[in-house]
């Protein structure tokens, strides 16, 4: 099976199912000319990398659940213990992002937004730290 077809089946870009290979995340067959010959199982690592990419796993995370995954002696332990880790650093962000979303509607309220000059927003934005 080529890239297009594997790219197709695995709903990600060839791009980054070549990133993925030159990292050592997928390792598909080259023929004697040198080309890619994916398995089934290669795709279905894709897939499972497409899926763990898009609830936010980082490329090392992603690494250790393919890992995890392919190694039957696992503990679930270990697979929470990841997604664990990574659920507290979405909570850790969701914080800051509404500390942000508070404080820039606060400022939005505070700013007249007409002809005059003063702008409580630029004003906040010019604090010295």
């Amino acid at each position: 099976m080529n890239i297009g077809e594997v790219s197709e089946r695995a709903g990600l870009p060839a791009k980054t199912i070549r990133y993925y290979e030159d990292i050592g995340l997928v390792r598909p067959l080259r023929s004697d000319n040198g080309y890619r010959a994916f398995r089934d199982s290669d795709i279905h690592k894709l897939a499972f990398l497409g899926r763990a990419r898009t609830l936010g796993f980082s490329i090392e995370d992603c690494r250790t659940l393919l890992d995890l995954y392919e190694d039957e002696t696992r503990e679930s332990a270990q697979v929470k213990a990841v997604a664990q880790e990574h659920l507290a650093a979405i909570d850790e962000k969701i914080a800051q992002l509404r500390s942000m979303h508070d404080t820039l509607s606060h400022l939005v309220d505070a700013c007249h937004g007409d002809h005059r000059p003063d702008c409580p927003i630029l004003k906040d934005l010019a604090k010295e730290p």
